[in-house]
């Protein structure tokens, strides 16, 4: 499995930016695609996840309400849509390819995930 990230840019605080990953290769049924990032300094943390087939999603307290994911079957590709940026969002953002995917709870963790993308970096100045 093959995932190429792209969409990240330099915005102001406030502004939006939509992040899109392409995903090439064999899948599971089951498989669930999720957005983590990654600061200066910091480790990788969550941000959102989708399970392909159900359409189930999760997000992380710090972004819900402002981020969306999203998925196109069609073009095999999720979306972040990111409203409302913060200076705080400024990070590497990365996504990954979880084969499979049981529960609601096991998509929203760095180790579940078996293949990353290369990230794309997202400035938001104040």
């Amino acid at each position: 499995v093959q995932l190429q990230a792209s969409g990240g840019g330099l915005v102001q605080a406030g502004a939006s930016l939509r992040l899109s990953c392409e995903i090439s290769g064999r899948f599971y049924s089951r498989y669930a695609l999720g957005w983590f990032r990654q600061a200066p300094g910091r480790e990788r943390e969550f941000v959102a996840a989708i399970k392909w087939s159900l359409g189930t999603r999760r997000y992380s307290d710090s972004v819900k309400g402002r981020f969306i994911i999203s998925r196109d079957e069609g073009k095999n590709t999720v979306y972040l849509q990111m409203n409302s940026l913060k200076p705080e969002d400024t990070a590497v953002y990365y996504c990954g390819y979880k084969a499979n995917s049981y529960y609601s709870e096991d998509i929203v963790g760095v180790s579940e995930y078996d293949f990353w993308g290369r990230g794309t970096l997202v400035t938001v100045s104040s």
